[in-house]
C-alpha cells in the first residue's frame, strides 16, 4: 500500500468524527437511561466468543455475517460478534439464571463480513433490549411500545410500524409435508410477492386445494389493521395455530394503535422466519430505504445453552437512528484558557471543570483556532481576578 492510500478504510467500514460522535454518544446515553427506567438492566457482552456459543440458535444469515479467527491460546475457532442477541441469550441462560422475567439491554459495535444491504455499514453500533422468560402477549406489546418510545426519544417522526406473525406461514407449512428445499422455494416466492410464479409453483407442488388457496392468499393479505378481518375469511378452516396468530396480531395492533402510530400488517412478509417464532415487527420512515430497527419473538434461542425460555426483543443501528433524527444536534461549546503557569488560573480551571464546563487549556506558542476548539468564551485575568468573557 502506498503512502497515498494508507488512509483508506475497507468498503462498508466507517468512522464517526467528533461532532457526529458527540450526537451519537448523547443518544446512546439517552436510550440506555430510557431502558433503565423501563426496568431493563445493562449488560456488556464480549466482542469475541467461541463460535459454538456465538452462533448457537441463530440462522444461516448470521453464520455468513460472522468473522472467524483462531484463538491463539486454545486453538479453537472464535467469532467476532455480528449480533448481540445470542450473547444476551447465553447470559440469561447460563450467567444469570433468573427464575422470573429478565429484562436486559445493551449497546455496542458489531462487525459484519459484508453489508446487509446497499450503502449499509459493516460496523453498526447495535443498541436494543431483550425480554426473557415471559410468553404472554403483554411482553410483546411492552417491547413494541418501548421500540416506538426509542424512535420518539431519538427524534424520529412519522414512523410506520410493520407487523407480522411467522406462525401463520409456519402453521400452514405444517400441513404441507414439504421438504427443506421446497420450503425454501416457497418462502422465497412469498418474499418476492411473485403471485403468478407462486400460483404456478403451488399448482405443481401442493396437492391439497384448500392449502393451496391459503398459501396463494398470503401475498395479498397486507394493509391496515382491517386486513385481519380479510385474513380470517381467506384463511377460514386453517389450523388452530394460524387463527391464534391472527388473533394475537389483532390484539397487539389494537394496543399499539393507541400510540397514534401508522400500522401496516403483512402476513406474507416473513423477516427472520428461520429465527423468529411469533410476532415480528419493524420501523420505517419515509425516504429511508430500509427498516430503522426491527425485532420479534424468538422463543428457542436459549435451547443451545440448556434453557429455552420465551424471548422477545429488538435492535437498532445507533448511527442510522441519528441519521434520521429530526432534532438538530446541539454542539457543546467550551471555555478557552490561554497558556499560563499561574496556580490561581489552574485552580479556577479545576472549579469550572468540576461544574461540568468544557475547558480547553492552551499551550505555549500555540496557534489558536477557537472555532476548531469549539470555544465561545475565554478565561482571562482582569484587575487581578479571573473572569469569563464571551468571544465576539
Amino acid at each position: 500500500m502506498s503512502n497515498v492510500d494508507r488512509w483508506l478504510l475497507p468498503d462498508g467500514v466507517d468512522e464517526v468524527l467528533p461532532e457526529q460522535a458527540q450526537v451519537v454518544e448523547h443518544l446512546r446515553r439517552q436510550l440506555l437511561d430510557l431502558y433503565h427506567i423501563w426496568g431493563y438492566d445493562l449488560v456488556i457482552p464480549p466482542m469475541i466468543e467461541f463460535t459454538e456459543s456465538l452462533l448457537s440458535g441463530s440462522g444461516s444469515d448470521l453464520d455468513l455475517m460472522t468473522f472467524r479467527v483462531t484463538d491463539q491460546l486454545s486453538g479453537r475457532l472464535m467469532g467476532i460478534r455480528a449480533d448481540i442477541t445470542p450473547q444476551t441469550a447465553r447470559m440469561d441462560a447460563h450467567s444469570l439464571r433468573r427464575q422470573g422475567p429478565s429484562r436486559l439491554c445493551y449497546a455496542g459495535t458489531v462487525l459484519h463480513t459484508r453489508p446487509r444491504g446497499p450503502l449499509e455499514s459493516r460496523t453498526p453500533i447495535s443498541i436494543g433490549v431483550e425480554l426473557f422468560g415471559e410468553a404472554a402477549l403483554s411482553a410483546d406489546i411492552e417491547v413494541i411500545e418501548l421500540f416506538l418510545q426509542t424512535l420518539k426519544t431519538a427524534g424520529v417522526n412519522q414512523v410506520h410500524l410493520d407487523l407480522g406473525h411467522v406462525d401463520i406461514f409456519r402453521g400452514l407449512l405444517a400441513e404441507s409435508n414439504l421438504n427443506e428445499d421446497s420450503e425454501s422455494q416457497l418462502f422465497e416466492l412469498l418474499q418476492r410477492k411473485a403471485s403468478a410464479e407462486l400460483r404456478d409453483w403451488i399448482n405443481l407442488n401442493i396437492s391439497d386445494p384448500k392449502l393451496g388457496g391459503w398459501l396463494n392468499a398470503l401475498p395479498n393479505l397486507a394493509g391496515s389493521i382491517e386486513v385481519l378481518n380479510a385474513a380470517k375469511k381467506a384463511l377460514k378452516g386453517a389450523p388452530i395455530a394460524v387463527m391464534q396468530a391472527i388473533n394475537e396480531l389483532e390484539k397487539t395492533a389494537e394496543a399499539i394503535a393507541k400510540a397514534g402510530v401508522s400500522i401496516h400488517i403483512d402476513l406474507g412478509e416473513l423477516p427472520g422466519y428461520h429465527y423468529h417464532t411469533g410476532i415480528v415487527f419493524a420501523g420505517y420512515v419515509q425516504g429511508y430505504g430500509k427498516a430503522l430497527g426491527n425485532g420479534g419473538r424468538y422463543d428457542h434461542v436459549g435451547e443451545a445453552f440448556g434453557r429455552a425460555r420465551p424471548a422477545t426483543g429488538f435492535a437498532f443501528d445507533l448511527k442510522s437512528l441519528v441519521s434520521q433524527s429530526q432534532r438538530s444536534g446541539s454542539v457543546v461549546v467550551g471555555i478557552f484558557v490561554p497558556y499560563t503557569s499561574d496556580a490561581e488560573c489552574h485552580h479556577q480551571v479545576a472549579i469550572l471543570r468540576s461544574q461540568g464546563n468544557r475547558v480547553v487549556q492552551g499551550f505555549q506558542d500555540q496557534i489558536v483556532d477557537l472555532v476548531e476548539l469549539k470555544c465561545d468564551r475565554q478565561l482571562i485575568k482582569v484587575d487581578g481576578q479571573y473572569v469569563i468573557k464571551s468571544i465576539t
